[in-house]
């Protein structure tokens, strides 16, 4: 039973766009490894920005500083 855990940054991720990851995932382990569907688990856990850090800083912080 695969277990797939994506997390991206809340930023506004439609509910369409998180079901096409969803599909995707599982469609790719599906043809990639032969897994089946109906025990493939896909997770989407969203993070906040001040919650995730690259390089030292949040990504509101690079964010801002893209901005600028």
């Amino acid at each position: 039973m695969p277990y797939v855990n994506i997390k991206i940054t809340r930023e506004g991720a439609s509910a369409t766009q998180k079901a096409e990851l969803i599909k995707g995932v599982t469609d790719l382990l599906v043809n990639v490894l032969g897994k089946n569907p109906n025990t493939t688990v896909v997770v989407i856990d969203e993070v906040e920005t001040d919650n995730w850090g690259i390089g030292g800083e949040t990504v509101t912080t690079l964010r801002k500083k893209q901005a600028t």
